[in-house]
Order: C-alpha cells, then sequence, then structure tokens
C-alpha cells in the first residue's frame, strides 16, 4: 500500500511579512513505515511572489499535518 503524502509549512516573509507556503512531498511503503523519497517542491510568497526557501531567524513556522495525496501511477525514482 504505497502512499503519497503532501506536506504544507507556512511562515512570514523577508520581503513584505505576507504568507510563504513551503510544500514537499514524501512517500510511505505502509502506515507504519517512515517517509521516503521526499521531494521538495519549493516555496513562495503569495503577497509579493518572492522565493523563499528557508525561514528568517525571528520568524515561525505553522506545520500543518501531512495529507495524503493520491496519484495515479505514483512515480517512483
Amino acid at each position: 500500500m504505497r502512499r503519497q503524502y503532501l506536506h504544507l509549512s507556512v511562515y512570514p516573509c523577508d520581503r513584505c511579512d505576507g504568507p510563504v507556503v513551503r510544500a514537499s512531498v514524501a512517500v510511505r511503503e505502509n502506515e507504519i513505515s517512515k517517509e521516503t523519497e521526499i521531494r521538495k517542491l519549493g516555496a513562495s510568497c503569495l503577497s509579493c511572489g518572492h522565493n523563499q526557501a528557508m525561514a528568517g531567524e525571528a520568524s515561525f513556522i505553522r506545520q500543518l499535518p501531512p495529507v495524503s495525496w493520491e496519484t495515479h501511477g505514483l512515480a517512483t525514482r
């Protein structure tokens, strides 16, 4: 039962203080296994469009719970 999970986190932009959304995808072979094949999808500010891969030193990060992301023909690398 191979499943893909979408991970989202949000933190303030260094330029405009708007919300930066960072996403990644990981794969689990079964419900109790560790995630593997972690792929970073990028991070972008929703207000100004700045690509900010990391949160600033004084920033807080909000981690949203992983979401099972079903795809047809799950890619393997």
